[in-house]
């Protein structure tokens, strides 16, 4: 969405509104028998049943299905009759059974911005980021299907979730609604939580279709990188977790690529998506994306959030350009069966919601286990961690742990399970500026680590001034210092610091006392200029309803942490491509060009191609254990399968994610990941894996050929532990390939 507001304002609506909302004939209107209605036979594929319910519709409903309104009041806006009151709404029509499509944000649980539905909480997953950081396609499977099942029992059957563009600038501003740099990760991650969340019968996007890969003029740029790249990069991210994950609708971007509207673009949404890719579902703007009724021609196929444009594109405009032949009638007609299509597959029709009572304790187990598998132990000197149960005095300072955890701002923004517990604002300029606010809340990480050690002597100390921080931190045997670095929509970070002087902070307490710990609730990768004396350093990204305890889990040693950075931490802003972020100090409205010169050597690649040694690597992350690797086997052929065995040579269980990755291609490309392995180990246990490589990533695009393609040729892997931490290595043939885009 287009807003970047996470203050909770007064109740808008009340219980009997809500009731009535849902009550709606549009949610979900009781269809007559089969015969009458032949569409509503489940035993028919869904391109037929919207093949027979589309020709039934008169011109009039067409144009109503193929756009949207905010659903939410503000700027101008009211809450439709019929919605429920969130992101968006399309009224459905009654006499053919056709449901309301009721459209929530977003992928870190279902948002309830303004506080709309007052006293709607919903339970909030850690960032997509942490996430990611679990290497584990089960575990995003499990949290978009918690957010599914809380979404259709709250009467939404739309999630605009599924955010996938890759992490090219640790300061771009919805890092943490992303999965990864790396376009595997990334699309297996996004298209398993896609698929958990249609599994609940309601359907999820995946967005920012594509390359909105920053928020600093995400209206202006235009994103300037070869086809080959494109394919090879972010649009493969696209293509993996549309495979997987068989999104009902795919959301376009703000941002031009190749100077055309992402959602006016014809190579992005013809010729790729529905072409070569041959995507059957529908493709909906962004609140205030579009910009001309020749979207339509162009393959967008609903306007979502209409008053956000300058005029509602896609109603009587679209509706005159149909009557005088500037779009096709077909073309209309395509657009409301792509939709139908996806309301059909997903099981809008069959299975509309039934709002009713949702077990929030079961949900906050999920969460809990999310951050605990996210949470990524970064460095650990002389085995500081974990924490002894024993230890007597312990210093927790700063980032607000004594009220809660930190969540990421804009449209994604949770009303967590028990409401905020501390509201900080942080100001700006008008229209959104004075929304602008973290917020706090779930478990405080505090009362979580006072609870693991009942019998010690634990204090808090808001960390305002480092001489007061430093002397509480040299009384205690440990000190915790929790860091925060709030991200949020529409605006991007200036730098890899961690604001209000919070580096200080860190250096002052570490200075006084060795035993100190950070733990870091950031949307990315940040700049340590204290991490030479810092005893250790956890990153928990924004970690959701069940943080606080999810970070004491792993303190105190009663979880292993088995996180993995799905992002590079570079040394600091020298190491990106674009040191300073482009369109910086540019007016507000003035286009220019986001030239990703990296083209697909995003992250770890390109360091890997330079030379550059980062911070933190991909794929790091440090355990309680230890693990070996031996036994490698490479086999090659008609594709490339990698075995190995992994053993905990340690002394207690704990998990580990082996990564297999490409050192040496067939024409010498550079490093990049082929697959991985999650593994729990009980200590000396040995695991057999086996790794199949993606065959694309193998080869390189022909835009020539207009095919993926590879010659026959000798191809070298490694497998390690992190993108520069490679343990195993080994070669095999490959035959020659071509794979249709």
């Amino acid at each position: 969405m287009a807003f970047a507001i996470n203050r909770l304002l007064a109740a808008l609506l009340g219980a009997a509104a809500l009731a009535a909302a849902l009550a709606a004939p549009g949610l979900a209107a009781a269809a007559p028998a089969a015969a009458q209605r032949p569409w509503m036979d489940p035993a028919l594929d869904p391109d037929r049943r919207a093949t027979l319910l589309e020709h039934e519709l008169t011109d009039d409903e067409r144009i109503a299905l193929v756009h949207g309104d905010m659903a939410m009041p503000i700027l101008g806006a009211k809450i439709p009759a019929g919605a429920i009151g969130s992101a968006g709404y399309v009224p459905g029509i009654p006499r053919l059974g056709i449901p309301a499509l009721q459209e929530t944000d977003a992928s870190l649980g279902v948002s309830n911005l303004l506080e709309m539905r007052r006293g709607d909480v919903a339970t909030a997953l850690p960032s997509t980021l942490a996430i990611a950081a679990s290497f584990d396609p089960a575990l995003s499977y499990a949290a978009g299907a918690m957010i599914g099942r809380e979404a259709w029992l709250k009467g939404f059957n739309v999630l605009l979730g599924g955010g996938n563009n890759l992490i090219r600038d640790p300061r771009s501003g919805r890092n943490f609604e992303y999965y990864s740099e790396d376009p595997l990760l990334s699309g297996v991650m996004a298209g398993e939580a896609i698929r958990g969340t249609q599994d609940q019968h309601v359907v999820s996007t995946v967005k920012h279709y594509a390359f909105g890969d920053q928020e600093t003029g995400r209206m202006q740029f235009s994103a300037r990188i070869g086809e080959a790249a494109a394919r090879a990069s972010d649009l493969l991210a696209f293509e993996i977790a549309i495979e997987r994950g068989r999104p009902g609708a795919v959301m376009c971007a703000y941002n031009r690529y190749a100077g055309v509207h992402a959602c006016e673009n014809e190579f992005l949404l013809q010729r790729v998506l529905k072409g070569d890719w041959g995507y059957p579902g529908w493709v909906m703007s962004d609140w205030g994306a579009v910009h001309a009724v020749a979207a339509a021609k162009a393959g967008l196929d609903q306007e979502s959030g209409a008053q956000r444009d300058p005029k509602i594109w896609f109603g009587d405009p679209l509706a005159a350009a149909v009557r005088a032949g500037e779009v096709p009638r077909q073309r209309l007609s395509e657009m409301v069966h792509r939709i139908l299509r996806s309301m059909f597959a997903v099981g809008l029709f069959d299975h509309p919601p039934v709002p009713a009572a949702i077990d929030y304790a079961a949900d906050g187990t999920v969460a809990r286990r999310a951050a605990q598998q996210g949470i990524v132990l970064l460095a650990n000197r002389d085995g500081l961690l974990p924490l002894p149960k024993t230890v007597r005095r312990v210093a927790v300072i700063g980032g607000h742990a004594d009220a809660g955890v930190l969540s990421g701002g804009g449209s994604s923004q949770v009303i967590p399970v028990g409401g905020v517990k501390r509201l900080v604002p942080v100001g700006g300029e008008p229209p959104f500026g004075p929304y602008m606010s973290m917020i706090f809340g779930g478990a405080a990480p505090y009362a979580a680590i006072k609870s693991r050690v009942p019998q010690a002597s634990v204090h808090y100390i808001n960390g305002r001034y480092p001489k007061s921080a430093a002397d509480a931190a040299r009384r205690a045997d440990v000190a915790i210092v929790f860091a925060n670095q709030w991200l949020g929509e529409e605006g991007d970070a200036p730098d890899m610091s961690l604001p209000e002087g919070q580096d200080e902070l860190i250096a002052a307490v570490a200075a006084a006392n060795p035993h100190t710990i950070v733990v870091l609730q950031t949307g990315g990768a940040v700049r340590m200029p204290w991490l030479a004396r810092a005893g250790a350093v956890l990153e928990a990204w924004y970690p959701g309803q069940q943080g606080g305890e999810a970070i004491a889990d792993v303190l105190f040693g009663e979880v292993d942490p088995g996180g993995r950075l799905p992002v590079t931490f570079p040394v600091d802003e020298a190491q990106l491509p674009r040191p300073v972020i482009a369109g910086s100090g540019l007016a507000g409205d003035a286009p220019f060009d986001l030239d990703l010169g990296e083209g697909a050597e995003v992250g770890y690649r390109g360091l890997a191609a330079r030379g550059a040694a980062p911070r933190f690597a991909f794929g790091h992350g440090l355990s309680y254990t230890r693990f070996e690797y031996g036994g490698l086997r490479v086999e090659g052929g008609g594709g490339l399968s990698v075995s190995f065995d992994v053993r905990n040579t340690g002394a207690r269980a704990g998990v580990d994610v082996p990564q297999l990755y490409l050192t040496r291609g067939c024409a010498g490309e550079p490093l990049r990941l082929l697959g991985w392995s999650r593994v729990e180990l009980a200590a000396g246990e040995t695991r057999h894996v086996t790794v199949v490589a993606e065959p694309r990533l193998l080869a390189a695009f022909d835009t020539l050929q207009h095919r993926w393609r590879h010659p026959a040729c000798r191809v070298e892997v490694a497998v390690g532990a992190s993108s520069v931490d490679l343990r195993l290595r080994g070669a095999a043939a490959l035959d020659a390939a071509t794979i249709a885009p």
